[in-house]
């Protein structure tokens, strides 16, 4: 598998792909002046890669010539900014939040497992919304399960322990707030 280019690599791949295009339409550097109203000489810089490419310059240019915008401008190489945490107990979290304060969100994984739930307690107050999957969520003297779309809320404080219930594993949005904030919602355009 190929990487995708660096965001340097992919303006420099630009200009040919400007000049290749142009060529296999059968448009003079002229005509395709005269289409986009962008003159000659800037058009032969930006084939030629003297001059740095723009959505200002692009759109018209890729308009004219009938060429999507992504046949002119490789996707660029971004990296992950949050790798995922490492497991513990087959759990994989991905970080949805930057910084470590005071309020995190992750994307959780959880294998199915055939482990006794072990409510624990700590400061917070967590909301957890199921992707995919079925969730089982211990809380206090509750035992429930929760799937696609359904969501809980509680106070950490209180007992609590959740995990993949059946035979498959669990896709949850966890958001986790170090104060006992409750998640605010609005609805009906509010």
């Amino acid at each position: 598998m190929q990487d995708q280019p660096t965001v340097a690599a992919a303006l420099d791949r630009i200009a040919p792909r400007l000049r290749r295009a142009r060529t296999r339409k059968g448009v003079t550097l002229a005509g395709l002046a005269r289409a986009t109203g962008i003159s000659t000489s800037t058009l032969s810089r930006l084939e030629s890669g003297q001059r740095r490419p723009s959505l200002e310059l692009l759109l018209p240019i890729t308009a004219a010539l009938g060429v999507r915008l992504d046949d002119i401008v490789p996707a660029p190489r971004i990296a992950d900014p949050l790798p995922p945490a490492p497991p513990g107990d087959g759990r994989v979290l991905v970080p949805l939040t930057r910084h470590q304060g005071e309020s995190r969100a992750h994307k959780m994984t959880i294998p199915a497992r055939d482990d006794e739930p072990r409510p624990r307690t700590h400061p917070g107050h967590e909301w957890l919304y199921v992707l995919h999957g079925r969730l089982r969520l211990v809380l206090g003297s509750l035992d429930v399960e929760l799937g696609p779309g359904e969501a809980a809320e509680f106070d950490c404080r209180t007992p609590h322990w959740f995990g993949a219930a059946g035979r498959g594993s669990v896709e949850v949005l966890s958001l986790f707030g170090r104060r006992a904030v409750r998640v605010r919602t609005r609805s009906g355009g509010q």
